[in-house]
């Protein structure tokens, strides 16, 4: 089994943290039999946040009788100290427990420092006196302020988006983090469904020692491939080296993570689905982006109205109205059989 610290914290776990935003799409009975089965097979590790609806719920139901076994990270996206504490109260409540090992800013704009005038950074320090939460973490997808939280000396652990999609200034954050002892939590490990072999996936993170993947898991084939990976690692083979320098120039340029952080749109496109819609149609087609909600979903598209509020809010830099178009462009050519993607 392989293991990783997630540096001053000494939480040490296996490389195979459950990734609980997905279980808010399933039933609570269906939740619990995967957040189970993930910890009867040595995962111990489970993140999750105010902000993924009834996610905390499920986790709490699930895993609360074996509380003192697990570790659990939840966040906060509350930019004001009254918010701050109205979301742990509740994240509490909801995970049925009296602590939260790491207790994280969600994707903030900015980094949380004291006396920077938000009193957020204050109430974490408070949180963690009262023995509320045991280590203090931040999550982002902005390299600029990544770099700053690692930097400041302040934070035990860094959530980012990290692939074999990554670019050099994103492993600058992986060495960074472990220079300075600070735990790197990697989200986003299948570039939000784009990367497709999960072997390939894990092989390339299993490369850096001071890396906890989170795996997005929603359905259990899902969740018996990464339980199969504690027993038997993936390992960086040429065939997976091949894959995913073909995957590289697959997806080079500019193209939606998915994050979501553009929503909501003013004429409500789904955007984190329809701007890479041409991508997903490709590698992993399915009827599902067919049917007339989908279609219907991308037409939308055409109601844009280049108010720019998307592209302003990319944490990538992306022309999100332009590439919006080009995804629908691309859809049209696709329902007339002008492209065959199967």
């Amino acid at each position: 089994m392989e293991t990783v610290i997630l540096g001053s914290t000494g939480i040490k776990v296996n490389k195979n943290g459950f990734g609980a935003l997905p279980v808010q799409r399933v039933d609570d009975d269906y939740a619990g039999m995967l957040l189970r089965k993930a910890y009867d097979a040595g995962i111990t590790f489970f993140d999750t946040a105010r902000s993924y609806s009834d996610s905390e719920h499920k986790v709490g139901l699930a895993l609360s009788d074996i509380r003192e076994k697990i570790f659990i990270a939840t966040k906060t996206p509350s930019t004001t100290v009254e918010g701050f504490w109205k979301d742990l109260e509740t994240s509490l409540s909801m995970l049925k427990t009296d602590y939260i090992d790491i207790y994280q800013f969600h994707n903030p704009s900015f980094c949380p420092k004291p006396n920077d005038g938000t009193g957020l950074y204050e109430a974490m320090l408070e949180a963690k006196a009262q023995g509320k939460i045991r280590h203090i973490g931040i999550t982002n997808h902005r390299l600029s302020v990544a770099n700053e939280a690692i930097e400041s000396g302040l934070y035990e652990t860094l959530q980012f988006p990290l692939c074999y999609l990554a670019t050099d200034k994103d492993l600058e954050l992986v060495d960074k983090c472990k220079k300075a002892n600070m735990g790197f939590i990697a989200m986003k490990a299948l570039s939000g469904g784009l990367i497709t072999n999960s072997a390939a996936a894990y092989a390339y993170l299993a490369q850096f020692d001071n890396v906890l993947p989170i795996w997005g898991v929603q359905r259990e084939k899902e969740l018996d491939e990464f339980i199969s990976y504690i027993d038997n690692p993936p390992t960086m083979t040429e065939d997976i080296k091949a894959l995913i320098e073909n995957d590289r120039k697959e997806l080079s340029g500019e193209f939606c993570r998915g994050c979501g952080y553009c929503m909501p749109c003013p004429v409500n496109i789904e955007i984190n689905n329809c701007a890479r819609m041409s991508l997903m149609i490709r590698r992993s087609p399915s009827d599902a982006q067919l049917t007339d909600a989908a279609k219907a979903k991308m037409m939308n598209i055409e109601n844009c109205l280049n108010c720019g509020k998307c592209k302003s809010k990319c944490p990538y830099g992306l022309d999100t109205p332009a590439l919006l178009r080009r995804n629908l462009e691309d859809y049209k050519m696709i329902l007339a059989g002008q492209i065959n993607v199967k």
